[in-house]
């Protein structure tokens, strides 16, 4: 019996890593799929972006398309570009002339470092405001969710273009456009983190008071532990697990968000690749993009689902 139980366990964790695996890998052909179809569906050929405001015979044209594969059947062109995904290449930029590997790898760091900056700062802001206002009087926490109702109604492009407004152009504090290093990233990872922040600390300030009410906590309070120790070292850990399942579904809304936010502060990044892609329908791009957002969604939550064995260890014993 004792020998049959660790058996068990390690299939249900073999089990679970290869749902794990094919779900990831489900998700991220999905979302190129969906791409693709979306990228066909939209108006104008590949061709005419191509060709762009020259002037040039249907000859020229005709080896264009030729060129690019792009008088195949479309179903044809999916299952090339699946081919070639699944041995690492993916392929060439029709607008850029290099490699969309290069491509993404030049724009990389920006869009990364403008979404931890965002995502970490949205979870220290919430974390604070959770832990000031769980269980306090009824109209501080009436202030904390107005406030929070206001953060997640307000569109992200809106608040983007008020801190231009006030810190930017009025006040002068930071670059209007641009900007590198740590000035031209506060305003961008602000934009990105404001909402991200109202529905986390919504979320941890439920956990908190639900927390607070467990004996535990009654329990570290008669031993003498202050209030905000028992926040912090008992409390805030029930609290965190509903918070990062909703971080990985958010810090995906954030890679979309970047778009919107890049555009708004002239930043170099994924998004603005994306946006000059799709507009001039070069495929290669765009699927290169949608599969590594998608591929970094995956390893974020996969992570997440690991960092619940840290933070509840009844979770290793179930598994």
């Amino acid at each position: 019996m004792t020998r049959a139980a660790p058996r068990s366990r390690r299939a249900r964790r073999l089990r679970a890593v290869l749902v794990r695996l094919a779900t990831s890998l489900l998700v991220i052909w999905g979302a190129a799929t969906v791409s693709f179809a979306a990228l066909q569906l939209t108006p104008g050929s590949v061709a005419d972006a191509l060709v762009g405001t020259s002037i040039v015979s249907p000859q020229v044209k005709a080896q264009i398309i030729a060129d690019y594969g792009l008088d195949r059947p479309v179903l044809t062109q999916y299952l090339s570009y699946l081919g070639m995904v699944v041995r690492g290449d993916l392929g060439h930029s029709y607008q850029l002339n290099e490699s969309v590997g290069t491509a993404i790898w030049a724009q990389l760091g920006a869009s990364l470092q403008l979404t931890a900056a965002g995502m970490g700062l949205a979870l220290v802001l919430a974390t604070v405001l959770a832990l000031l206002t769980a269980k306090r009087s009824r109209w501080i926490r009436g202030v904390s969710s107005g406030a929070e109702l206001v953060g997640t109604s307000v569109p992200i492009f809106w608040v983007g273009i008020l801190l231009l407004t006030v810190f930017s152009f009025q006040l002068g504090w930071f670059p209007a456009a641009g900007g590198d290093g740590l000035a031209g990233l506060i305003l961008p990872a602000i934009s990105m983190a404001l909402p991200v922040t109202a529905l986390l600390a919504q979320v941890m300030r439920e956990g908190l008071e639900r927390a607070l009410d467990e004996p535990f906590v009654l329990t570290a309070r008669a031993r003498g532990m202050s209030d905000g120790a028992v926040r912090l070292r008992h409390a805030l850990r029930h609290a965190l697990l509903p918070v990062i399942t909703l971080a990985g579904w958010l810090f995906g809304l954030l890679l979309g968000a970047m778009v919107v936010i890049e555009q708004v502060f002239s930043r170099q990044g994924l998004g603005t690749l994306m946006l000059g892609a799709v507009t001039g329908k070069d495929l290669p791009v765009v699927m290169g993009v949608v599969l590594l957002t998608a591929s970094v969604y995956v390893v974020i939550n996969t992570l997440l689902d690991l960092l619940y064995l840290v933070i509840d260890p009844r979770l290793r014993e179930a598994t």
